[in-house]
């Protein structure tokens, strides 16, 4: 991670701490699969507008549009609506400090499913760190009352699983020499399509009010900020430098998403959510050195 990519990385977290607050406010009048179809059918639109403007090719072989759409199932469709639906019972904040453990889900799929990202002593720990602080977060209530509170967090952390398996899924788009904005276009368009009958069925969306203007603002910032610019720089990191290095922005959202809960949504923010989201820091630190050591010995056996 080079000292661009660190900056890209800081400034998704924002786009993305961002999401959870916008889903937030869209909850108050609007179901779960509108939202997501909103997010998704709204920033695909703009991701399109934005290729046309910009002379850049959209591939046409079955094969890659194949490979949208799986990206679309993993990186949009399964965590969005599990997000979106877990915010029902748990706070903006809470939720954004859970997704946060997808690096270390990340670290495993990606040993299991890759040659070269493979898990080491390092990585190990950081995945134990890591849990631990999910532990923390958690805590025992939820567990022992059976509280709605421990769906939403089930839901965050399926979440979580699903954009590991995307992270790893989407390594595949380096090799094919796909443009950053087409493959960000490529699966939200396949979402969108994908989310068509779910919320149709689902949600039957024509009988609902028409949403206030609150509720429009949030659904447009979602989609332009926190999906459509977002995924821009999310497969520019993802192509220079690999899975589970992109999955570590998951560790600085918590902090743009909770500032953003507390200061305008007043919602409560526990020091068992700071104690938790710095046991899971220091996971990412163990975890990042780790690599960093890895690197170090590879280039002194090469040298």
């Amino acid at each position: 991670m080079n000292m661009n990519n660190w900056l890209l990385l800081l400034l998704l977290s924002f786009l993305w701490g961002g999401s959870f607050f916008f889903v937030e406010v869209a909850l108050t009048e609007l179901p779960i699969f509108t939202i997501v179809f909103l997010r998704v059918s709204m920033g695909a639109a703009i991701l399109f507008v934005f290729i046309l403007l910009t002379n850049r090719r959209i591939p046409g072989d079955r094969k890659m549009w194949f490979n949208f759409l799986v990206m679309g199932i993993l990186n949009n469709v399964i965590p969005f609506c599990m997000i979106t639906g877990g915010q029902q019972f748990i706070s903006g904040g809470f939720a954004s400090i859970l997704i946060s453990t997808t690096p270390f889900f990340g670290v495993v799929v990606a040993h299991l499913l890759t040659k070269d990202e493979r898990i080491n002593a390092g990585k190990i720990l950081g995945v134990v760190l890591g849990l631990s602080g999910v532990s923390i977060l958690i805590g025992f209530a939820p567990l022992r009352d059976g509280s709605n509170e421990f769906i939403g967090i089930i839901a965050v952390l399926g979440a979580a699983l699903s954009y590991a398996f995307a992270g790893v899924w989407g390594k595949r788009f380096r090799s094919l020499g796909v443009d950053s904005v087409v493959i960000a276009a490529g699966q939200l368009i396949c979402s969108t399509i994908l989310l068509i009958p779910i919320m149709s069925i689902a949600d039957k969306p024509w009988l609902l009010p028409v949403p206030s203007i609150n509720v429009w603002g949030s659904v447009l910032g979602i989609a332009l900020l926190s999906t459509s610019f977002a995924y821009i720089i999310y497969f520019k990191i993802l192509s220079t430098s690999g899975a589970t290095k992109v999955l570590l922005v998951t560790f600085l959202i918590p902090v743009s998403a909770n500032l953003l809960g507390v200061l305008i949504l007043s919602e409560e923010f526990h020091i068992q959510h700071l104690l938790g989201m710095f046991v899971i820091g220091i996971g990412l630190i163990v975890m990042d050195a780790s690599d960093r050591v890895k690197i170090s010995q590879k280039e002194a056996v090469e040298s």
